[in-house]
Formats: structure tokens, C-alpha cells, sequence
């Protein structure tokens, strides 16, 4: 991956986008889509759409969700300490000591998740986000009011980093990566003789109702849709393969196979690997995928989906990690697919 291109990832990931809260991220990102893109749209719920060939009548959208697991304060006490709940998949056991920014009503104001210590009794078995609270500095409720109410949202207050100059670590890959996935292909795509309409759509509230999803592709109309997103790997000590697979950083783009998935896309994303010689990965969704794909696919007269995924170590904690090489494989099998595409393809499966 380039400097400039991985700047801009690293940008996006130190980018606060709470799901519900993804405004700052979106404009970043259509400013970076401006002068590629011959269309940029929005929408109602706050996806931000960038459009080549928007006048071609196959469209293949590829989403990828911009917003971040969060804390969303749901009490603040006299002592005016901070309470909070889930804004997504928080993982309480991760959060215990944690730094936070608060993006407080008023001013961004740094936390610490307070934990009691060890030599007082500590943190006893399960517990859940109802025992933790943010410690802020103030004194008192009517001090931190000034600057944080009910509803504020918190991230952790945790930088990317890179690691071996091989692996991206930080807060939020799943999935930040997606949207600059999605971007990455539509600014490689512009470069080429098109034959389909390609809609990139940064989507939003993935982590919580997987709303943008639907408000675009039923905006949109795609002819096809593929999610971009993140999946679980399993290639670190304590992971139980035999139940959970065998899928590994810089193993190569992971894709789903089950029910919810169109087996031709599929098809094509193989074939166009094996000419790249690039090696994939699987990953089984027989019912659901737990991703965009699943609202997309129910939009309208329906849509025919696929899922491509990058593997990803420490789901949902403040030190995901991804492979920068899987990024740009991603990507270029994304590209590669589409650039061929004739826009007459037939994706009834039981129709050749």
C-alpha cells in the first residue's frame, strides 16, 4: 500500500465515528471521493454514496459500514462520575481501564474507565458495563454537565497503529477498513472503461440496526450488492479452529458461503482470484451473515448479494488487527471483477 493511501486509512480510523454519530467520517470521506467519483450522494439516514457511471443500467453496489462500536451515557451521578450502556458489541472486559473521549454536547472531554482495585476486592467474575463507569476529572454532576449530557457518546481514546510495518492495530477496523475498501475500489475503477454503474456506499448504524444498509439499496436499486466487512480470524493463540475455522491474516479476502449468498457473484469473485493468482478464504453464514448483505439482499423486488471480508484478530476490542497485504487484495479482486464486467450478466442461478 502507498504512504498516501495508508495516511488516509490511518486517518479514518483516528476519525470518532460512533454509530449514530458518523457525520465527521462521512464528509471526510466524500471530500476524498470528490474528483473521482461523477456522482456523490446522501441520504436520509447519513450514508454517503459515490457514484461512476451512474447512467449505466446494471449497478453494483459495494457497502461498507463507517461506524464504531461505542458507550452511550445513560446516567450521570452526584459525584459526577459517568454510567454508561452499549452502543453496539461492547466487549465490558476489554473496556476495563480503558482511555475514552467523550464527545460531549458541548466539547470532546478525555475519560478513564475506573476499575476497582485489585487490593480492594477487584472485578469479580462476570460483570457487565452497569459495574464500570468513566471517571472525567469533575467533581461534581453539575460540573460535568456543562460539557456532557444523557445520550453523549464515548470511544475509546485509542490511536491506530502499525505493527512490523505489516498489520494495522487500533480501535474500530470493523469498519473503517470496509469504507476505505469501498473508496479504494471506486478510485481504481474510475481509471477504467466501465460497463456497469458502481455505486461505493459508506454505510451507516451497521453495529447497531444495519439501517443504512437498507435506506441505501432501496435507494439505490442495485442490480448486485457485495458487503465489504470484517470477519473472525483464528490465527491466534486460544481460538478454537475445529469449531471456528481456519482463517488467517494475509491468507487472502474471505468469502461467505450459505443461504443469503448469490452463488454466481461468488462464482465470478473465484474465478477472478484463480486468474490473479490470489489465494481466498471461506467462511460459513448459513442463515444470516450479521452484516450489511442481510438488509441489502431485502430491499425492493430484492437483491442478489455476496460478502467479501478482511480476517480481523480482537473483534470488537480497543486493538483490532488487520493485514494491510488483505486490504489490498481486497481490493484488487473487487476491481478486477467489476473492470470485466459486461453489465448483461445474468444472476438467476438457475439460468446459465
Amino acid at each position: 500500500m502507498k504512504k498516501e493511501r495508508l495516511d488516509l486509512l490511518l486517518e479514518l480510523l483516528k476519525t470518532p465515528s460512533p454509530s449514530s454519530m458518523e457525520m465527521q467520517i462521512q464528509r471526510r470521506w466524500m471530500e476524498e471521493m470528490r474528483g473521482i467519483a461523477d456522482e456523490i450522494r446522501t441520504d436520509h439516514a447519513g450514508n454517503a454514496i459515490a457514484i461512476l457511471n451512474p447512467e449505466a443500467d446494471f449497478k453494483v453496489m459495494l457497502a461498507g459500514h463507517c461506524d464504531e462500536i461505542a458507550l452511550v451515557i445513560n446516567r450521570i451521578d452526584e459525584q459526577g462520575y459517568l454510567h454508561f450502556d452499549k452502543m453496539g458489541g461492547i466487549n465490558p472486559k476489554a473496556a476495563v481501564g480503558m482511555k475514552v473521549t467523550v464527545l460531549g454536547h458541548e466539547k470532546e472531554v478525555t475519560g478513564v474507565i475506573g476499575v476497582n482495585a485489585q487490593h480492594h476486592g477487584g472485578l469479580k467474575g462476570d460483570f457487565g458495563v452497569a459495574d464500570l463507569f468513566i471517571d472525567c476529572g469533575a467533581k461534581s454532576k453539575d460540573e460535568i454537565e456543562k460539557s456532557v449530557q444523557i445520550g453523549d457518546l464515548a470511544v475509546y481514546k485509542r490511536d491506530p497503529e502499525v505493527l512490523m510495518d505489516r498489520y494495522i492495530a487500533g480501535r474500530g477496523l470493523d469498519n473503517r477498513t470496509g469504507q476505505f475498501i469501498v473508496g479504494e475500489v471506486l478510485r481504481k475503477l474510475s481509471e477504467k472503461n466501465l460497463h456497469v454503474g458502481v455505486y461505493a456506499v459508506s454505510t451507516v448504524n451497521e453495529e447497531t440496526n444495519m439501517g443504512g444498509a437498507y435506506f441505501a439499496a432501496a435507494g439505490v436499486e442495485p442490480s448486485m450488492a457485495i458487503a465489504c466487512d470484517v470477519t473472525f480470524a483464528t490465527d491466534y493463540p486460544g481460538v478454537n479452529k475445529n469449531k471456528y475455522g481456519d482463517i488467517r491474516l494475509e491468507g487472502g479476502p474471505v468469502l461467505a458461503k450459505g443461504a443469503p449468498i448469490n452463488r454466481k457473484i461468488n462464482q465470478w469473485l473465484e474465478q477472478t482470484a484463480k486468474k490473479m493468482e490470489m489465494d481466498i478464504q471461506y467462511e460459513l453464514t448459513p442463515r444470516l451473515t450479521g452484516t450489511d448483505a442481510d438488509k441489502m439482499r431485502l430491499t425492493g423486488k430484492g437483491v442478489p448479494v455476496s460478502l467479501v471480508s478482511l480476517p480481523l484478530r480482537y473483534m470488537h476490542s480497543p486493538v483490532e488487527t488487520a493485514s494491510i497485504q488483505d486490504i489490498d487484495e481486497e481490493v484488487d479482486l473487487l476491481v478486477e471483477m467489476i473492470a470485466n464486467m459486461t453489465g448483461n450478466e445474468n444472476l438467476n442461478p438457475l439460468e446459465d
